[in-house]
């Protein structure tokens, strides 16, 4: 059985988190001030003309496998998560081996001037991974995990969440990170990364020690606090794609928690009553307890509360009565189990088993990962609502269609809005707005849900959650950073080698 976004919604109440989601979601860039008010002066350079593609020449500067139209592996290596964009013909798909691999193919398309496009885990609600007639620079087969003796884990960009819980397990550590397990942890963690251990231990990006990036310029570099600092805070949320390819990163890691996780369901007719306590606990609530309220469209709505504590289901339970009565509803279910940390992703995964390999729910059996169709957009919860009925009316009569919040508060929630380029630091929550339907009528129902939130809980939005359809989206997604963020692209990407539709340059 596939692993379903709604099934998993359904069981586990979790969105993904992208290059994000994050939901599964969707991935991804000398001598700049680390200062936000530093002026920058972009790089000028003399582009030559366009030259037509020579992949007999980019062939024969791969260790990696270069894949045309022509190639029998072409209709498996072009294809996305979604298979919205299976009409979508890359001129060409290269399997990179190395970050000297993704250098050639910055520079084929700096020379023929094509679409180039990062691909970690596949998931851009957009597609923007996949682009039509353009080089797809497909980073899964760098997905090695490294752990050190001090905890810090060295990560291939290519590897997906499956991979990294796996071998972070084995070691004994743990990196906060999303739920769904076949997103890649380069779209995650250049968004954000927002996921169940968020409260506890920050976003994922709040964890990023180091990346290695080959730039929009051709160059190949290793970002840090202390090394190109702009960038480096540029590649903590500003999204993927952006900056240039990231091939790999080094994160602090934790040590592996016990873990219990929980849901509770609530009978429909409550929506209005379970969000109004539920955003009144969670400020309040402690770093240890992270939850994710999921609201179902229908006639009436329903919800269910689903959540990860750090620590044993004992410590667990006055939380949860405390949250109960904070909504005025008894569940009409619940339960908490306590988990390893490694079972406890799987169980947020919806997978019964995994390993460095896969997990195996997601897996075909032909060695080809399971896809999923779906439509999907975000809003971000600012502050609480005075009137939670207002989000219950818009989604009466929604059937089938989901929005998750995720919870951002705790150690994610102290770091400061322009400390990172992930701008919504003090908001509640994340709203993954879901429909498991790519046909035109999901398409207008998910895009009428988001605009009718956005009037209610504010007009920000997550970028591991892409959206084309989305209004003033670059201050949605990136707040007052948007300008810097412009001014780091312009800087280590002058000739737009990575522009696409929805880059930082364009906002």
């Amino acid at each position: 059985m596939a692993i379903s976004r709604r099934a998993f919604m359904q069981v586990a109440g979790l969105g993904a988190t992208a290059v994000a989601l994050e939901a599964c979601a969707p991935g991804g860039q000398p001598g700049l001030v680390a200062s936000s008010s530093t002026t920058v002066t972009p790089t000028t350079t003399t582009r030559p003309p366009a030259v037509p593609p020579d992949w007999a020449k980019l062939r024969s500067q791969l260790a990696g496998k270069l894949v045309l139209p022509e190639d029998a592996a072409y209709a498996t290596a072009k294809l996305a998560y979604n298979p919205l964009f299976d009409s979508r013909k890359p001129a060409a798909v290269v399997q990179v081996a190395n970050p000297s691999d993704v250098q050639a193919c910055v520079a084929q398309a700096y020379a023929s001037r094509i679409p180039v496009a990062a691909r970690s885990g596949g998931h851009s609600y957009t597609g923007y991974s996949t682009p039509d007639s353009g080089l797809v620079v497909d980073l899964g087969a760098m997905k090695d995990v490294q752990v050190k003796p001090d905890g810090t884990a060295t990560i291939g960009a290519g590897a997906r969440l499956m991979d990294v819980y796996a071998a972070l397990a084995d070691a004994g550590r743990c990196l906060p990170a999303g739920s769904c397990p076949t997103v890649g942890i380069g779209g995650l963690t250049l968004g954000g990364g927002v996921g169940v251990l968020t409260t506890k231990y920050g976003l994922t990006c709040d964890k990023l020690v180091s990346a290695q990036i080959v730039t929009g310029d051709g160059k190949l570099r290793t970002v840090s606090a202390s090394q190109e600092p702009d960038l480096f805070w540029a590649l903590r949320g500003g999204g993927g794609g952006n900056f240039g390819i990231v091939t790999s990163f080094t994160f602090r890691t934790e040590e592996a928690p016990q873990l219990t996780v929980f849901q509770l369901q609530f009978p429909g007719g409550s929506v209005a009553d379970v969000l109004g306590g539920w955003q009144q606990f969670i400020p309040t609530a402690p770093d240890e307890l992270w939850t994710t309220l999921a609201v179902s469209g229908g006639n009436p709505p329903t919800c269910h509360i689903t959540g990860c504590f750090v620590g044993t289901p004992g410590g667990l339970t006055p939380l949860l009565n405390k949250l109960i009565s904070a909504t005025g509803t008894q569940p009409t279910n619940q339960y908490s189990l306590s988990k390893s940390y490694l079972d406890a992703m799987k169980y947020f995964g919806g997978c019964s088993s995994y390993s460095t390999a896969q997990c195996s729910p997601s897996w075909n059996g032909n060695g080809v990962l399971k896809r999923e169709s779906f439509t999907a957009t975000s809003r971000v919860l600012a502050k609480p609502l005075a009137d939670t009925g207002k989000f219950a009316e818009v989604m009466a009569g929604r059937s089938g269609m989901d929005v998750l919040l995720d919870s951002i508060g705790g150690a994610a929630g102290r770091v400061g809005p322009s400390d990172t380029a992930f701008p919504h630091r003090g908001a509640l929550a994340t709203a993954q707005i879901y429909q498991g339907s790519t046909a035109a009528s999901a398409r207008t129902a998910v895009g009428e849900v988001r605009d009718n939130l956005g009037s209610v809980i504010g007009d920000g939005a997550y970028v591991n959650y892409i959206d084309t359809g989305l209004a003033n989206w670059g201050t949605a997604y990136y707040g007052p950073n948007l300008a810097r963020l412009r001014k780091v692209a312009q800087q280590y990407d002058p000739d737009g080698v990575l522009t696409f539709d929805q880059s930082v340059t364009k906002a």
